[in-house]
Parts: structure tokens; C-alpha cells; sequence
């Protein structure tokens, strides 16, 4: 949630922002400033009213005392209890509303994050590596995977439906090394504690992460439990802390945890329908910083340089890009994604996102820390980024390595886990 006085503040900054995001439609913002005041006035004449009630009702104390008549001052508190009464009541709807409005409203984006339309005005930061040279024309990963026996898509729907598959063998194990690959060098290489979270959370958790209310027509929910399927483990893990008061001292916090991701891909019919790229479930190793505000920024480029030695560790080619004004999600003030290059596909692919919320999911999450004795509470910062996902870089690695006789060649990074796999 963006700080309330900015909004009160700065109207037409906040107009600005959704004019460069491309948001101008999804915040009445006109009613937002309206309720806002309404609802400050309200709550000043509420004070009000109970400051009269408080001294009135000493003079009828007084009065009573003395053994002299008070109801004409006993009539006038009852006409103030029901005035209360009433603001009280009209309140209520009027915060529904404003906490809906006030949840709506975009992050405010980073100086250096620059203006576009979409995707297309992405702008190029770096790239890693060289694209891999082929005597063959690569296959994709489906057709690779398919052709193999180590990826089952029609048994995958059968199961499940469209954007459903089954591992098998070889790439169940590649997946596997993955995951466990990652976890091993962000815990000790660079410094996160790692964290197995539950996959189901509450609504809470997804509201203070920036899920809901906005877009919770694309997530699965189980309504009768009030739980929802995790879309990554950013939700969990960044709601480790919610509704607390952390210390000085114990800043920063990095956590990394592995889970399995739903998500409805609501909105991307016809696009990426075969394959890893696009689908409902998939694993992803995340990383969660909690850190002070001054840091905020130079901690996001630690956390992209700990997503990129991932895929430099796999010897995949990459590119890094920082994301346009309307390509930054509502929650992020600054994004980078990193796009591995796929060779069967003939294009690059998102594998990982990193992103600075600044204070706008500690403050919907409610996760503070206190600086110094006796000081007030402030909002954190957080920040995440994919370490990445699971089945993309799977994809990856199999198109990259493979060979011209059909075959898979193992990454030298992930061969002591697949020799352990082996001794089992």
C-alpha cells in the first residue's frame, strides 16, 4: 500500500504514476480524494463530539451534585450519543471503500525506471555469455523432452487439463538438481537462511503481499477454507513477519524457500501452449530481503547478482533487463527481469524477476522495525526476486545442452546431484 499522505499530498503525482504505468482506469482517483476527506472530517467531528460529551457530562455530574435540574444537559448528550451513533455507522461503509481504493493504488516508481508503453520499451542493462553454436537445428524443449520420454504432456492433461504435464526420469532428476543447486548456493554463498513455507495462505497473506483484492480472480482459491494456492513463495515467505516489529540489529533479513507455484495464467490463451514456459503449477526457488530503506536499492542489485549467478553457474546465456514504467507490476517500484536465451524456442524467456516493493508491502503486511530504543516503529523495505524458476531453467538446460544425437549433456554445476541421485 502506497503511504495514504502521498495520495493526500500529491494527487497529481500519483496521477502521473498511473499515467506512466498505463493505469489511469484502475483507480478512481477523484473518489478516492473524496472519501478520504469525508472520512477525515468525519472522524474530526466525532473527536469533537466526544469532547463536548466528556464536559457536558461533567456539568450534569456537577449538576446532579448541587441537586439542581440537568436534563436539558442530559438531552443534549443523548443527541450527541446518536450522532456518534451515526458517524460510527456511516464510517464503516466509507472505510470499506476508501481501504479498497487506498489497496489499488500502484507503488511509485523509481527515478531511473524508464517511460514506455509495454514490453517493447524494455531497455537492455547487460548480457552474460554467448548464445550456444548448433551443426543441427535445435529442437525445443517439448519436442526434445517428448521425444526422449522424460516430459508427459497428454498424461499431464489427462491428469489435470491444458498447461498440465508429468515429469519422467531424466528431467524429474535435472529438476530436482535444480532446485537443490539453487537453494545450496544462495544459502551458502549468499547469505539467505533457507525456509520451507506452507503452499496454502490466508487472505491476509495474499492482500499483504499485493494479490488481493485486485487481481484475486487469478489465483486458485478454496473458498470454503478461506486459503489460497500459493503463486510463489514470495507470499509465505515475505508474510513470515507481518504484523511485527523486527530490530535494527537483525537487518538485513534474507530468506530463500522452494515451493510449487499455481497460477490460473489468466489473460495468456494462445500463448506459450506447448512446453514449460507457460503452465499452472511449477517450482521456483525465491529470495526475500527485509532490509532498512537506505539500503533498499544496493540490496536489489545484490539480489539480481545473486539470480544471475545462477544461470552463470549453469553456463546459460542471458540478458538482463530493467523493466518499463508500464511493464512494472503495481507493487514494485523498480523490477529487472532476467531472459535466458532459449535456442529451440529461437528467443529469450523470462527466468527470474527481481524486484523493490520499497515500504508498500510492509506497510499492507503491517512489518516494521524499530531503529533505537524508545523510537517509533518504521515500515521495512522489501524486496524479491525468482532464483530462479525451476522448470524454466529445466527448459533451458535442455535446449542449451543438447546434443545432435538426441541426447542431454549434464551442466558440470548440477552432476554432484545427479551422481547422488544415482547412488540411491
Amino acid at each position: 500500500m502506497i503511504d495514504p499522505r502521498i495520495v493526500r499530498e500529491k494527487p497529481e503525482y500519483i496521477r502521473k504514476i498511473l499515467s506512466l504505468r498505463k493505469m489511469e482506469s484502475s483507480v478512481d482517483m477523484d473518489r478516492l480524494i473524496q472519501i478520504d476527506a469525508k472520512r477525515r472530517d468525519l472522524s474530526t467531528e466525532s473527536d469533537q463530539l466526544r469532547e463536548n460529551r466528556n464536559r457536558i457530562s461533567k456539568e450534569v455530574g456537577e449538576k446532579k451534585r448541587n441537586k439542581e435540574d440537568a436534563t436539558s444537559l442530559m438531552n443534549e448528550v443523548t443527541k450527541i450519543n446518536e450522532r456518534i451513533k451515526e458517524i460510527e455507522s456511516g464510517s464503516e461503509a466509507l472505510e470499506a471503500e476508501y481501504n479498497e481504493l487506498i489497496l489499488s493504488v500502484p507503488n511509485i516508481l523509481h527515478d531511473s525506471v524508464p517511460e514506455g508503453k509495454d514490453d517493447s520499451d524494455n531497455v537492455v542493462v547487460r548480457t552474460w555469455g554467448e548464445k550456444p553454436k548448433f551443426d543441427f537445428t535445435p529442437k525445443p524443449h517439448f519436442d526434445l523432452g517428448t521425444d526422449l520420454g522424460i516430459l508427459d504432456f497428454e498424461r499431464g492433461v489427462k491428469l489435470s487439463g491444458t498447461r498440465f504435464y508429468v515429469y519422467r526420469a531424466l528431467a524429474a532428476r535435472l529438476e530436482r538438481a535444480l532446485l537443490s543447486y539453487m537453494l545450496d548456493l544462495h544459502t551458502t554463498k549468499h547469505g539467505y537462511v533457507e525456509t520451507f513455507a506452507p503452499f496454502l495462505v490466508n487472505d491476509e497473506s495474499m492482500t499483504g503481499t499485493g494479490q488481493y483484492p485486485k487481481f484475486k480472480d487469478e489465483y486458485y482459491r478454496l473458498d470454503r477454507d478461506n486459503l489460497s494456492l500459493i503463486p510463489t513463495a514470495e507470499v509465505p515467505l515475505t508474510n513470515l513477519y507481518r504484523d511485527e516489529i523486527l530490530e535494527k540489529e537483525n537487518l538485513p533479513i534474507y530468506v530463500t524457500g522452494q515451493s510449487s507455484c499455481f497460477r490460473r495464467e489468466a489473460g495468456s490463451a494462445g500463448k506459450d501452449t506447448r512446453g514449460l514456459i507457460r503452465v499452472h503449477q511449477f517450482q521456483k526457488v525465491e529470495m526475500v530481503k527485509f532490509v532498512e530503506p537506505e539500503t533498499s536499492f544496493d540490496e536489489l542489485e545484490k539480489l539480481v547478482a545473486n539470480a544471475e549467478a545462477v544461470l552463470q553457474g549453469l553456463g546459460l546465456h542471458y540478458r538482463v533487463m530493467l523493466l518499463c514504467s508500464a511493464d512494472t507490476s503495481a507493487s514494485s517500484s523498480k523490477t529487472y527481469d532476467l531472459e535466458v536465451w532459449m535456442p529451440g524456442l529461437d528467443r529469450y524467456v523470462e527466468i527470474s524477476s527481481c524486484s523493490n516493493f520499497l515500504d508498500y508491502q510492509a506497510r499492507r503486511a503491517k512489518i516494521r522495525y524499530r531503529s533505537a530504543a524508545g523510537e517509533k516503529p518504521v515500515f521495512v523495505h522489501t524486496l524479491n526476486g525468482s532464483g530462479v524458476a525451476a522448470g524454466r531453467a529445466l527448459a533451458a538446460v535442455m535446449e542449451n545442452y543438447q546434443q545432435k544425437d538426441g541426447s542431454i549433456a549434464i551442466p558440470e554445476a548440477l552432476r554432484p546431484y545427479l551422481a547422488l541421485s544415482e547412488k540411491k
